[in-house]
């Protein structure tokens, strides 16, 4: 039985993906492949979820609609100025009926992510 669900994101622009999940949510990169030379993977730990970013250049970029990254942070409101200033992009703070705070977030390759915080 699978004990580890680890999503990886595909991108044409490794550096300027793992600025926007480091610089908006502090993720700590924890894994670095390979160690010297152009890197293809790099694995994030987030709080005690872990993200995989690897390159490929002939991946397209924009929209998917098919993953959401859900991610639970301490202020969602705090960080809605941070996703643009690294190149994604913020809708605005909603308080949800079932007890959270919720912004929706696109990363600088489109990908669908949420901010998401329990009142």
């Amino acid at each position: 039985m699978p004990a580890t669900i680890r999503p990886v994101l595909v991108t044409p622009d490794l550096d300027r993906l793992l600025g926007f999940y480091t610089g908006l949510l502090g993720a700590e990169e924890t894994m670095r492949f390979p160690e010297q030379g152009p890197v293809s993977y790099v694995g994030l730990r987030l709080g005690d979820s872990e993200l995989g970013i690897s390159t490929d250049a002939s991946v397209p970029t924009g929209p998917p609609g098919r993953v959401l990254l859900s991610i639970e942070v301490a202020d969602v409101d705090a960080l809605l100025p941070r996703a643009g200033e690294l190149g994604g992009s913020a809708g605005p703070a909603n308080d949800m009926p079932w007890g959270q705070r919720v912004a929706h977030v696109t990363d600088p390759d489109g990908n669908l992510v949420n901010l998401t915080r329990t009142r």
